[in-house]
């Protein structure tokens, strides 16, 4: 599952996250888009993973299908 899918599944628009991350909608776009992985903190990372109601395990390998499917590496 990508990042896009696993926002989808837990039922947030792009726009959601980007207002409780403190994010443009753009940032969170190009992070599914593959465009670029993000940086976060490890209280945003906590706060993500509480928002796609995911493990961060799920979260890391959402991230690397997000990547592969952009053709970059991980």
């Amino acid at each position: 599952m990508d990042l896009k899918e696993l926002r989808e599944k837990a039922g947030l628009s792009a726009e959601r996250v980007a207002v409780e991350l403190g994010k443009s909608v753009s940032t969170i776009r190009f992070w599914e888009a593959g465009t670029y992985t993000p940086n976060l903190s490890p209280s945003e990372t906590l706060q993500l993973t509480r928002l796609y109601q995911c493990t961060l395990e799920e979260l890391t390998e959402s991230f690397i299908e997000t990547q592969r499917k952009s053709g970059k590496k991980p």
